[in-house]
């Protein structure tokens, strides 16, 4: 049973995850702009396709697997975590490369980011009460959404808000940092799990085969749902691949930080949420090249 593996993980080392999921945030945030809100409400149906892919249909769907596949509970746990968390701070170059509408995605980003205090946690705690075998984990730790919360706030809206900031004020130096500060958040964060991977490579070798499936099809299903409601409400084609990229690159590093700071004994959990963070990258990648090289169209056909 996975619940009970114990990953190796320094206490210490939560305040640097910490760190850089801030740093992350930090280095998307720079670029954002009131207007990236406010772009919304001019032009609404891409953007809340896919916040609505996102936060409703995701965690749903992520349940429904669950009760399909039946995991052991820690797994169930790190599914439904990854699920309730917003867009990955790498969508939007993904987008880029795929030649979609960054726009879409930037305006995407922003609002999940801020949408993530409240709707990560609501999301999370439903559905893992609503399922009887990780019904318990929650409850052991008397963990409610007010916890989670403070928790996002501090390592998502407090630095949302300092990088919105700091772009406003230097915007010469927004033009030299913005870029490489991506990149360098994104390497800091993938050494991070690489480091702790190889700290529990045994653990990785003992259990690949119980979570490799899981995290590669929960993917596959957050790809496509993204792209199927994207090509249901008749999105245009680059519309179709930034609400693609937005639904399927999640932000798994959060997961990371609620589990180790709430959960630090759900080895499973921990596993997927790991993964997730390695993979969404490699399928992300993949189809962003993939599009990269297929004409874009005016209607919403890819």
């Amino acid at each position: 049973m996975l619940d009970h593996v114990s990953i190796q993980f320094d206490p210490s080392s939560l305040l640097i995850l910490n760190m850089i999921m801030a740093l992350m945030m930090f280095g998307v945030s720079l670029g954002l702009k009131v207007s990236d809100f406010t772009a919304v409400l001019k032009s609404p149906k891409a953007p809340l396709t896919g916040l609505a892919t996102q936060f409703l249909l995701l965690p749903a769907f992520t349940y429904g697997l669950i009760l399909l596949v039946k995991p052991d509970p820690g797994l169930a746990l790190g599914m439904m975590l990854v699920s309730a968390c917003p867009g990955g701070s790498f969508s939007n170059i993904m987008t880029f490369i795929a030649r979609g509408n960054v726009a879409t995605s930037v305006s995407m980003t922003a609002i999940s980011s801020v949408g993530a205090l409240f709707l990560t946690p609501l999301n999370f705690l439903f559905y893992a009460k609503a399922y009887a075998p990780t019904r318990g984990l929650v409850d052991a730790i008397a963990m409610d959404s007010s916890q989670v919360f403070i928790l996002i706030f501090l390592v998502l809206g407090v630095p949302l808000a300092l990088g919105m900031l700091t772009g406003h004020k230097f915007p010469q130096l927004l033009k030299r940092i913005e870029q490489p500060m991506r990149w360098v958040a994104l390497s800091v964060f993938l050494l991070f799990v690489t480091v702790a991977f190889r700290t529990n490579f045994h653990l990785f070798l003992t259990y690949y085969a119980s979570f490799i499936g899981l995290v590669i099809a929960h993917n596959g299903l957050a790809l496509g749902l993204g792209y199927s409601l994207a090509r249901l409400t008749r999105q245009s084609a680059a519309n179709v691949r930034a609400v693609t990229l937005e639904v399927g690159i999640q932000n798994s590093g959060l997961g990371l930080v609620i589990l180790f700071t709430f959960m630090g004994d759900q080895g499973g959990a921990i596993l997927i949420a790991a993964f997730w963070g390695v993979w969404h990258i490699v399928s992300g990648l993949t189809l962003s090249t993939f599009w990269s090289r297929r004409k874009l169209t005016n209607e919403a056909l890819v």
